[in-house]
This record gives C-alpha cells, sequence and structure tokens, in this order.
C-alpha cells in the first residue's frame, strides 16, 4: 500500500512528490486548527492570572466545551461548504453562497 492509501505504490526506493506535499499541506492544516482552538479557547476559559498550576474545575470544563463547540463548528461549515460546492458543481455554476 502506498502513503496514506491513495493510489499505487511506489517503486522501491522512489520518492513521490506529490504525496510528499500532500502530507506536508496537511500536517499545516492541523497544525493551523490547533493553533487556533488554543489560541480561542485559552482567551475565553483561562484567566490571564494564573493563581495555581493545574486548571481547576471551571476551566477544565470550560476547555472541554470550547473544543467541542469549536468542532462542531468547523464540522457544520464543512458540511455547508460540501452542499453548496455541490449544487454550485450541479448547476454549473462557478460560485456559491452559504
Amino acid at each position: 500500500m502506498s502513503l496514506f492509501g491513495r493510489g499505487a505504490p511506489t517503486p522501491s526506493g522512489a520518492v513521490n512528490q506529490e504525496r510528499i506535499e500532500m502530507a506536508i499541506n496537511e500536517i499545516d492544516m492541523v497544525s493551523d486548527v490547533f493553533n487556533r482552538i488554543v489560541s480561542s479557547c485559552h482567551s475565553k476559559c483561562i484567566s490571564p492570572r494564573y493563581a495555581e498550576g493545574d486548571l481547576n474545575k471551571g476551566e477544565s470544563v470550560c476547555i472541554d466545551r470550547c473544543v467541542a463547540k469549536f468542532f462542531e463548528v468547523n464540522k457544520r461549515v464543512g458540511e455547508k461548504m460540501q452542499s453548496a460546492g455541490a449544487n454550485a458543481q450541479a448547476t454549473g455554476s462557478t460560485s456559491f453562497s452559504l
């Protein structure tokens, strides 16, 4: 099997530049999402004045909810964009609206 399970395997010892580019892009996207979650949820849930070394119960619950909401919204936006893209493709339009 090939890298990430896509396409035919490359000959032994060969490097598929396209797959490396895809992997780099995927790492960049995952890192961006992670950094946005950390930034957003940290500013919403953690006081700038650190009183303890560990999170208290309220902060932990807030972060859990914040991350869950972030992923739920991300999922919904992705679904809307896929639906809008499919509709635009079906009608032959090059632009779409959410």
